[in-house]
């Protein structure tokens, strides 16, 4: 039975087949860092995905202080990324790896935040080097696990990501990324429509 929400007197939204909100969370802010480049690949795949309408949160622009305290400069900072995250039905989240795991900044955004995870998919995408970033990414399944938030199994990574691209960020052999893209990107929107029909019929309160 296809499901709808009321949005005005005039309008309703069927929310089995309607696009999802899904929001880019880009995890990198160290300097020099190579994450834009893949983001940008990453958000072409998404736009290109007529199950999908994209926001992008970059944790380079988060200025959050890690005290977690509500400071006047956390507010404002936080007015430009939480509601991307709360509207958000899915999310997709690129990562780099350091030192065997995700970076602190990404972290620091995740713990910023809890409510607006729940019930919710998340993707995974990493690079890096030869493990190209999968051992961020299954840290990330344990932190997203904490926040009641379901991670999608098939993921997309980018083994040596420098020699990946070439000088104008295009992938040399796009093949194989392409591929993962939409494997992952199609269960993200298997589970973020399931998750949003579900929470329409039992709204989700963590038990």
């Amino acid at each position: 039975m296809n499901t709808t929400t009321t949005v005005n007197a005039t309008t309703t939204v069927n929310t089995t087949t309607a696009p999802l909100r899904v929001t880019l969370l880009v995890g990198s802010n160290r300097h020099g860092r190579f994450g834009p480049v893949v983001a940008d690949w990453l958000l072409d795949r998404l736009r290109a995905h007529d199950d999908l309408v994209p926001e992008v949160v970059d944790v380079a622009g988060a200025e959050l202080p890690t005290t977690l305290a509500p400071t006047p400069e956390a507010t404002a900072a936080l007015a430009g990324i939480t509601p991307k995250l709360a509207d958000a039905d899915a999310f997709v989240v690129l990562t780099p790896e350091y030192n065997h795991s995700f970076p602190a900044g990404l972290k620091n955004v995740i713990d910023w935040h809890f409510t607006e995870w729940r019930a919710k998919p998340v993707g995974l995408v990493s690079y890096g080097g030869l493990a190209g970033g999968l051992r961020a990414a299954e840290h990330l399944r344990q932190v997203f696990a904490e926040l009641h938030a379901v991670t999608v199994r098939d993921t997309v990574s980018f083994h040596n990501a420098g020699a990946s691209f070439d000088g104008a960020g295009r992938l040399r052999d796009p093949s194989g990324p392409d591929a993962a893209a939409k494997t992952m990107l199609d269960h993200l929107v298997w589970w973020g429509r399931a998750l949003r029909e579900a929470k329409e019929k039992r709204p989700y309160d963590g038990f």
